[in-house]
């Protein structure tokens, strides 16, 4: 491959996933991580790509698709049913990880009476409780993305790697009988992080992400201790996660004139 080709497949990727890590591009394009980085450099001279902290992002998406703001329209009413019952789970003043994740921010919205003390590297959430007296919020440090609202990079995994919580609260691209999976390995990583600094793990799901597999491995289903999701999730995968030993809390239904949805 050459180094044009290179760079167009490397600049194509990233028009497609929005941000990505230097290891992620590397594989894709099947070169070095230094290649890759002299690959990037260049790109950035020429005002489409911009380099971060350990990898690169697209200056001008072609698409919303990653946006929190179009992420967060989608299945909005099951993400608040989900939120609000996931926030039941939680008990008063426990320390509690919440990803970046659009379900995750709807869970946020009802834990401010428990006064928890929030450990995040979401801005939408950091942003909720910017006037909360009962929440003690952290925010992770690492490169701010915008568009995301999320603080990503080598800096943000290294903040949940040194950090200890009762629960962490996650989201995903997908679940399947072989575990989880999500889209970026930038969000990995951190992810990743986040799973070893709790004590018990909650992924908050709607029904659109079950038989879904996305293109990063996050975690087996031996590391989810529950999955909380909506009433129209499929009752064959619900089954089976129940008998490999994972609880699954599905959201009731709103109500609606008088009846249940």
């Amino acid at each position: 491959m050459t180094a044009e080709e290179r760079k167009h497949r490397i600049e194509e990727y990233l028009q497609r996933v929005e941000f990505a890590s230097l290891e992620e591009l590397s594989q894709h394009v099947e070169a070095s991580i230094s290649t890759v980085r002299r690959d990037v450099s260049l790109l950035e001279a020429s005002g489409n790509v911009r380099r971060t902290h350990g990898g690169a992002r697209i200056v001008t998406p072609k698409t919303d698709e990653f946006a929190f703001s179009s992420r967060d329209a989608k299945q909005l009413s099951e993400k608040e049913l989900i939120g609000k019952a996931c926030a039941e789970l939680i008990g008063s003043h426990q320390s509690v990880i919440l990803d970046a994740g659009t379900t995750v921010y709807h869970v946020a919205r009802y834990l401010e009476e428990k006064a928890p003390q929030i450990v995040t590297n979401s801005l939408p959430v950091a942003n909720l409780y910017a006037s909360a007296n009962k929440v003690e919020v952290i925010l992770a440090g690492g490169v701010i993305y915008p568009r995301l609202g999320v603080l990503v990079g080598p800096m943000t995994v290294e903040a949940f790697s040194k950090m200890r919580a009762d629960v962490a609260i996650m989201s995903a691209g997908g679940i399947t009988l072989e575990g989880i999976t999500n889209s970026h390995a930038l969000l990995i990583d951190i992810q990743r992080a986040m799973l070893k600094a709790a004590q018990k793990v909650i992924f908050c799901l709607d029904h659109t992400k079950f038989g879904r597999q996305s293109v990063s491995p996050l975690c087996g289903l031996d590391m989810i201790d529950v999955v909380v999701t909506d009433s129209k999730a499929p009752q064959e995968l619900v089954n089976g996660l129940r008998e490999r030993g994972v609880e699954v809390i599905l959201a009731p239904a709103a109500a609606v004139n008088g009846a249940v949805d």
